[in-house]
């Protein structure tokens, strides 16, 4: 699966996760601030160097998030149609589009951090960044995260697979929606109840000793381009 890491010797994995987390921090904020087709069709560009620099797909990256797509298609259509004539403004509806497209970039550039970035050094980066209590409780939590994401997902498509084989496919749509979603409910808090186990079984510990972190050369590029994101933004 993408949402999670891969070892590799990309530009991106030879990169401090603080220089990765800032950068994705500069690119949304660009994209928020400049949701107009040329300045979506700069950060396209962007998004598609932060790709390469990856060994990342666009279409690997997108099959993962396609849980996103019917939103950000259904946004623009229904801020399209209207009650009464005309029946369709075309101009709520390509703002929306705008918008939608913007939440696609940043989505490519977050899956680029979770292939490149293992969740150890997601940890340590937070840490980092927010000293105290308050950053160790932000790690672990993104850390748990981290983890557990990739194992629901894969708890859903087993659950969709299965319902396909029993002929779950041709039920009509909510019928389907109803079955994997209480399944997966379920099939989340079981997962849950066990995690939780597991953490007491293992001493589980607030302030680990996490791995050392360090700037280099490498990131002196992205530390550069994430400052001139950051700074198109606030212009």
């Amino acid at each position: 699966m993408t949402l999670t890491y891969r070892p590799g010797d990309s530009v991106a994995h030879r990169l401090d996760p603080r220089t990765k987390l800032g950068f994705q921090v500069a690119f949304a904020a660009a994209a928020f601030a400049h949701t107009t087709p040329a300045g979506l069709a700069a950060l396209t560009a962007v998004a598609a160097g932060v790709l390469r620099g990856s060994d990342l797909s666009a279409r690997r990256a997108l099959a993962e998030y396609r849980f996103a797509f019917p939103f950000l298609v259904g946004g623009p259509v229904l801020s399209a149609l209207t009650l009464g004539p005309p029946w369709v403004r075309w101009e709520p509806g390509f703002d929306t589009a705008l918008a939608s497209y913007r939440v696609v970039l940043v989505l490519l550039v977050s899956a680029a951090y979770l292939r490149t970035t293992p969740v150890r050094d997601s940890r340590a980066a937070i840490q980092h960044l927010v000293p105290g209590r308050a950053g160790r409780l932000l790690g672990t939590g993104v850390g748990f995260v981290f983890r557990f994401l990739p194992v629901l997902q894969a708890d859903l498509r087993r659950i969709r697979d299965a319902s396909a084989a029993r002929l779950g496919d041709r039920r009509g749509p909510v019928d389907r929606m109803r079955l994997v979603g209480v399944a997966g409910l379920a099939r989340s808090l079981s997962r849950a109840d066990r995690f939780a186990l597991a953490l007491r079984a293992r001493c589980f510990s607030w302030n680990p000793t996490l791995p050392p972190l360090s700037f280099s050369r490498a990131d002196v590029p992205a530390l550069a381009a994430g400052l001139a994101l950051l700074a198109w933004a606030v212009v």
